[in-house]
């Protein structure tokens, strides 16, 4: 028989088996939709924290100070710590600095008219804004003047909150710990990275020496640099690293810098990529073992008309055909839905996260090919069984 007429009655037998085709479609469906909506949506993520990344620009250093581990019972002895006063010595020995921006984090509880939030508190200095690029939505970031003095700026989920409970939050007394602070600013939306330890939405900057009142156990454990452009970053990195043995020698020291988090990135990307495939893969693998059982079905319900084909001359290979060409269309058609619905999914995810959306070739080209293999293979075993049924008891099934 010729391949077209193959096609034609495949597709007719599939229409004439609407509930049948139906399930067997769902299975790939659902499959193949998970295949390319994961891994697209794992792409875009990637895509978006790199934009973030570069929106910050490539010459930041992040610089985290750590303090070795000691038993309770030899702790003690060094308590030196990281002060604001030790940074102009610090900028003195790296002259590829151009601004530095420490910061302490606490976790004091947030408490507006009564209501407890959940966020955190830095404490920072101006640099440290104009260094991450932190935009003021109302009123202004802190200052200089602020040193010492309670005033703060709030995160823009924090504000939402704030404006929730029937309150206008700039000028407003906060509560942090049992201190009260003035909002004098309200931030614009901050997107997370790898550069700063926070999630400001939710939570409150307060000038750094003021940080120190709120906690004794507040220090400098992190820096934030803005090097010259084009900078030398291990010869830099070399320099703060040295200045900061000289000031703290218990002190340990590391860094992260625009390629490391690069290499981060990508090693995650990589990862996510093949666990989220894995996943999608093992959903296509559901509906072919679907696709199978239903073609079983249908070459069971099919005995008296495979009779009458192979009665009438049909050959073997014939029979063989038909049935592997309607498991062919029905993951093919499965797929093809699939891939839409999968690109609307990630879509939509990416339109609830704020990312950029693009559609990828890879996941749309990997979902169609493997669900075009699961076809074949779920399809082999029913046409071969259906090709080799006895043409005279096949005559004889009801």
């Amino acid at each position: 028989m010729h391949f077209l007429t193959h096609m034609k009655e495949a597709f007719l037998n599939l229409i004439h088996a609407k509930m049948r085709s139906f399930l067997a479609i769902l299975g790939i469906l659902v499959g193949t939709g998970s295949v390319v909506a994961l891994i697209s949506s794992s792409q875009l993520a990637t895509l978006h924290a790199l934009a973030q990344f570069k929106s910050l620009g490539t010459n930041l250093l992040a610089m985290d100070l750590m303090r070795p581990y000691k038993p309770q019972s030899t702790a003690g002895g060094d308590a030196a710590h990281f002060m604001l006063s030790d940074l102009p010595s610090v900028l003195k020995a790296a002259p590829q600095v151009r601004l530095a921006g420490p910061y302490i984090n606490l976790f004091d509880p947030i408490n507006f008219k009564g209501k407890i939030y959940r966020g955190q508190v830095m404490g920072a200095t101006r640099d440290l804004q104009t260094i991450a690029k932190m935009g003021v939505a109302r009123g202004r970031f802190i200052s200089y003047l602020d040193v010492n003095s309670y005033y703060c700026t709030i995160g823009s989920t924090l504000a939402k909150q704030i404006r929730a409970q029937g309150y206008d939050p700039m000028g407003r007394q906060i509560m942090i710990g049992n201190v009260y602070f003035t909002i004098v600013g309200v931030l614009k939306k901050w997107q997370p990275n790898l550069f700063i330890y926070a999630n400001l939405n939710s939570g409150v900057v307060i000038p750094l020496a003021t940080s120190y009142l709120l906690s004794k156990q507040a220090e400098i454990r992190n820096i934030l640099f803005r090097l010259v452009k084009n900078p030398n970053l291990p010869k830099a990195q070399a320099a703060i690293k040295s200045q900061i043995n000289l000031l703290l020698p218990s002190m340990q020291v590391q860094f992260r810098n625009p390629q490391q988090i690069i290499n981060i990135v990508g090693k995650q990307r990589k990862t996510f990529t093949w666990l989220l495939g894995s996943i999608g893969g093992i959903s296509l693998l559901v509906g072919g073992i679907g696709v199978m059982n239903i073609m079983l079905v249908s070459v069971v319900e099919r005995r008296r008309e495979i009779g009458i084909r192979m009665a009438i001359g049909a050959r073997r290979s014939d029979v063989l055909m038909m049935f592997l060409i309607e498991s062919i269309i029905l993951t093919i058609f499965g797929g093809i839905v699939g891939i839409i619905l999968g690109v609307l999914v990630s879509f939509g995810i990416a339109e609830a996260s704020q990312w950029g959306f693009q559609v990828f070739g890879m996941p749309i080209v990997l979902g169609f090919a493997v669900s075009v293999l699961v076809g074949i293979l779920s399809g082999i075993y029913p046409a071969m069984r259906a090709s080799k049924l006895d043409p005279i008891q096949s005559l004889g099934a009801e």
